[in-house]
């Protein structure tokens, strides 16, 4: 009735008030039939705008109306799937081919299956979207390549760790040794005279694949136990 917004203060409810009541009083409007009822309107709103324990219960009656009166919202089905796959390591650099299923009640088609062709080459953590089939149009599907705990090595990124256990000789010497790399072959690794025990001996291009091409390296920590001997000393 006074065309106030809902948090309007008293001083603006009284300026609004008597703006209105000056035009729409009778007197200012004898031609109309229902001037006399938009006056008596007008002050009945005043009223109880005014008084502030009916302005609240005023609000809390419009705030009820208003959620009653709003259309119910219903959910977007969810389209969009995550999913992670370990892979071996090697699989990585060989590339490999995946089958992912999806098995979701709200598919009248039933189960979906798709083929995902990894390529030779592909980072850890690369991430595939495959495009899901009708009744989920627009929907996709991510799987996260991640790579799989292996006892020889451990991954950092994409660079690779593993030990040498070396004899005690070889330490003092120095030389060549072998380790097996992540696809099975035999990786020469070269050792200095009086190499320390935990020294790292890095062999680059033969980690994992990088994300924007080429390979991380691997680190070979060499290892093994020097001689303790203890012996009785001399009494004086």
């Amino acid at each position: 009735m006074l065309g106030l917004d809902p948090d309007c203060t008293p001083a603006q409810i009284r300026a609004a008030y008597r703006y209105l009541a000056k035009q729409q009083h009778p007197d200012v409007n004898p031609d109309l039939p229902d001037a006399l009822a938009r006056i008596q309107a007008l002050n009945a709103a005043h009223e109880v705008l005014s008084d502030p324990g009916a302005r609240r219960a005023y609000d809390h009656a419009r705030a009820a109306g208003e959620k009653s009166a709003a259309p119910a919202r219903t959910a977007k089905p969810k389209r969009n799937l995550a999913q992670d796959v370990p892979l071996q390591l090697r699989e990585f650099l060989r590339g490999t081919t995946l089958e992912v299923r999806v098995n979701d009640p709200g598919n009248p088609a039933g189960p979906e299956v798709y083929q995902l062709a990894v390529p030779p080459e592909t980072a850890p953590g690369t991430r595939f979207r495959l495009p899901r089939a009708t009744p989920f149009p627009g929907g996709v599907v991510v799987v996260r390549l991640l790579a799989r705990p292996d006892f020889r090595f451990k991954v950092r990124g994409a660079d690779l760790r593993c030990d040498l256990r070396i004899s005690r000789a070889r330490a003092t010497q120095g030389g060549g040794e072998f380790v097996g790399g992540v696809t099975g072959e035999r990786l020469r690794v070269t050792l200095p005279r009086r190499v320390a025990r935990g020294e790292i001996i890095r062999l680059r291009g033969e980690g994992l694949p990088k994300p924007r091409g080429g390979r991380g390296d691997l680190l070979v920590r060499v290892d093994y136990q020097p001689e303790v001997r203890i012996t009785r000393s001399a009494r004086r």
